[in-house]
């Protein structure tokens, strides 16, 4: 499971009311919830962030906040 997965999971979110307000088919949607090797698109991430009501910075985080540059000095 994706990090989105996990965090959508745990907010108990119908990915197919997501769907619906966002236009994201919700083959897509189980795709960036199951498949790692799926690339999740910012405005992807921006729609699914307002259709669940929540700030879309949080989402950005918990989706991304395990990244790191390579090079830290």
């Amino acid at each position: 499971m994706t990090e989105l997965g996990l965090y959508l999971a745990k907010k108990s979110i119908n990915k197919a009311e997501v769907s619906r307000r966002t236009g994201i088919s919700k083959s897509r949607l189980s795709q960036l919830s199951g498949n790692k090797s799926t690339k999740l698109r910012a405005d992807e991430l921006y729609l699914i962030a307002l259709a669940i009501d929540i700030d879309p910075c949080e989402v950005f985080e918990e989706v991304c906040g395990h990244l790191d540059l390579k090079n830290k000095e």
